[in-house]
């Protein structure tokens, strides 16, 4: 497989969300620029990014000398300064940045966020915190991902109730309108929908389908 290229990304504010964001980003081998206007916070994370400066975000000119204008993607990463926020998504679209993504902590904040034009908008804290109460409302899910339009992929652990029953006898397609991406026994890919696979303990099940019929299929176990 090729390797995919390399973008150019621009984080402002690097707190503790735009901080990883931009860690990450520079892990995977892309250019990060991180500015703040806390010199405390760009010393800190000088060394895991490209470039890290002590940079206004409300300053449009301040952003185009930094480099910010030359990134395809923006993140504004604070939230806690509305008028902040704003006014840096705002400059980032004016700068020329394509693509601009922000993080909100209302519906106040998403709304205004979203009528300027931002292309992405992300709430984290509510998101990690619904993920991380679907993963311990049922201790079967190990993980999950949301593909969008109601649609989740789900990797249950299987209990020793179903130990040694073959992965049709689940009737996950046919009673709950499931599709199984497949069952995996340590690093060993098994089966999908209508192979023949005797399940043990402790497999994982990847199952795709709408959340109130993986909720159904997870109270059923």
């Amino acid at each position: 497989m090729a390797k995919k290229s390399s973008r150019t990304f621009g984080i402002i504010g690097l707190g503790n969300f735009g901080s990883t964001v931009a860690t990450e980003l520079q892990r995977f081998g892309n250019h990060v620029i991180g500015i703040d206007i806390d010199e405390v916070r760009v010393a800190k994370n000088a060394e895991n990014m490209s470039q890290a400066m002590i940079v206004d975000a409300r300053d449009d000119t301040a952003l185009r000398e930094a480099g910010l204008a030359d990134c395809e993607i923006g993140l504004v990463a604070m939230g806690s300064d509305l008028e902040a926020s704003i006014l840096a998504a705002i400059n980032l679209k004016l700068i020329g940045v394509p693509v601009v993504w922000a993080k909100a902590t209302t519906k106040t904040h998403h709304r205004i966020l979203s009528k300027i034009g931002v292309d992405r908008i992300v709430h984290p804290e509510v998101e990690v915190g619904q993920h991380i109460a679907q993963v311990l409302h049922n201790p079967l899910v190990r993980d999950y991902v949301s593909l969008g339009n109601g649609y989740h992929v789900v990797n249950f652990r299987i209990p020793e109730s179903l130990e040694g029953k073959s992965l049709s006898s689940l009737k996950h397609q046919s009673d709950y309108g499931l599709r199984c991406i497949g069952v995996m026994r340590g690093t060993e890919f098994l089966g999908q929908d209508g192979s023949d696979c005797v399940l043990e303990h402790a497999d994982l099940l990847l199952l795709l389908g709408q959340r109130t019929n993986l909720r159904n299929f997870a109270g059923s176990l």
